[in-house]
């Protein structure tokens, strides 16, 4: 398929001339004679790239610039004028032209400029594509009500540049809403560069944040760019700030406050344009009573408070993010995605998971590991998840063990009839119904069997 370019030029004798010349070199051709005409073309072709002459009665061509970008804004626009002006020139930048061009055209020269707009409209589109491949890669699994809630504040947020207080256990996807909060943000060009509070040493968290200069401390052979440098232009995450030293936390409010800092050793002041995006599993209410946590920081980083909700608090999710992560674990392991029945996705719904969706997603990678055939069945759940198969194979065992069929049939009995209250709630009358037998019939058997 060969690209489309509409020249725009109250000229006759240019459209014919360089669409006679354009069409040589194999691109399709539309033209237009005015701007008006120009955007009807546009709404109905949408063309690759438009030749859009600059002085034109009626609309110029700067009017039909604005007009074609507020519309289709990935069509790229290369001007073209006769007596331009650097003024002119700055204005259709500004407004998102990608080149200009004076006549008398140079074939040669119009054919290079096309080909570069054309080639950074294809990266613009992989752009485009990888973002959205990203965006899907980090989005928040579920459709319950906490994860719709969740979803909303995201939305709300992630235009802005409000800085971000999120708050929630330990697994339940806290980076990840940060970083759905960065690629929908307007910063999702620039950086994200994310800081792990806990895990980096109190005696180097200074150089890590603020960088050093060669020589500033024994080891420091080379200059280092810092976390806040890296993130000029784009966002940092402080992962779990509440494990952050009270002497760090008071160095981390300056720079926060300021947005300028020196690298340790350094004399000179790098100022930074960053969004703050911190998460914690920690109540930092609590620690702020507590006096491990600064107060002012807290309110400082709190601007917008999320709050990720625990996988107990949204259990009917769990069959969806079962599916994902049996997907993800069948094109890790280059082999058939295996299936989980729905008695088996009812007991993990049962639990209570203190690991959140990190232990699912743990649980469920070890499942399509061990479990060699292509369904997962509830006695493949371990017994940690699964204490009532537990039960139920003890029960079995005492059952064979018992030493005569009367035994045996009673044991059977009474743990058949325990199974079917359990599964109807412990009502009688239901359950009565569902094995067959009057109401009163079982109240007997309960009575004598316990």
């Amino acid at each position: 398929m060969f690209p489309s370019v509409l020249i725009v030029d109250d000229e006759p004798s240019i459209l014919q001339s360089l669409g006679g010349l354009l069409s040589d070199e194999g691109f399709e051709v539309m033209s237009a004679f005015n701007g008006y005409e120009a955007l009807k073309i546009i709404d109905a072709e949408s063309p690759d790239l438009v030749l859009l002459d600059i002085w034109m009665p009626g609309m110029d061509g700067l009017e039909v610039l604005s007009e074609i970008k507020k519309g289709n804004p990935f069509i790229q626009v290369i001007m073209i004028t006769g007596h331009g002006t650097i003024d002119t020139a700055i204005k259709a930048t500004k407004l998102g032209a990608y080149d200009f061009i004076e006549k008398p055209l140079s074939i040669d020269r119009v054919i290079v400029a096309i080909n570069n707009a054309l080639n950074f409209r294809r990266l613009e589109e992989e752009n485009r594509y990888l973002r959205k491949k990203t965006l899907e890669k980090h989005s928040i699994d579920g459709n319950s009500p906490p994860v719709e809630a969740l979803k909303k504040q995201i939305a709300v947020a992630a235009p802005t540049d409000a800085w971000i207080l999120i708050t929630g256990e330990n697994g339940t996807g806290k980076e990840l809403v940060a970083r759905t909060i960065h690629h929908l943000s307007p910063r999702a060009q620039g950086p994200l560069i994310d800081v792990n509070c806990a895990a980096i040493p109190e005696d180097l968290i200074e150089s890590e944040l603020f960088g050093h200069e060669k020589g500033a401390f024994t080891g420091a052979t080379s200059k280092k760019r810092g976390k806040f440098e890296l993130a000029d232009n784009g966002t940092l995450f402080l992962d779990e700030i509440g494990d952050m030293s009270l002497k760090t936390q008071a160095k981390i409010l300056r720079v926060l406050q300021e947005q300028e800092f020196q690298r340790v050793g350094g004399s000179r002041i790098i100022r930074v344009n960053v969004r703050v995006i911190a998460a914690s599993n920690k109540d930092l209410e609590r620690q702020i009573a507590e006096q491990a946590f600064r107060e002012d920081l807290y309110y400082r980083l709190n601007v917008f408070p999320i709050t990720v909700p625990p996988l107990r608090d949204r259990i009917e999710d769990i069959p969806i993010l079962v599916e994902l992560f049996l997907a993800e674990a069948s094109r890790q392991n280059r082999r058939q995605k295996k299936k989980m029945t729905a008695d088996a996705m009812a007991v993990l719904a049962r639990y209570p998971w203190p690991g959140n969706v990190r232990e699912l997603k743990n649980l469920v990678e070890r499942l399509d590991i061990l479990v060699s055939k292509n369904i997962i069945g509830v006695p493949d759940i371990p017994p940690a998840y699964n204490p009532e198969h537990e039960q139920s194979a003890a029960s079995q065992g005492a059952l064979f063990a018992a030493d005569g069929l009367k035994e045996a049939r009673r044991l059977f009995e009474k743990t058949f009839i325990e199974r079917k209250l359990a599964e109807n709630d412990h009502n009688v009358s239901r359950t009565a119904e569902q094995i067959g037998v009057e109401r009163s019939y079982l109240h007997r058997k309960i009575k004598k069997l316990t």
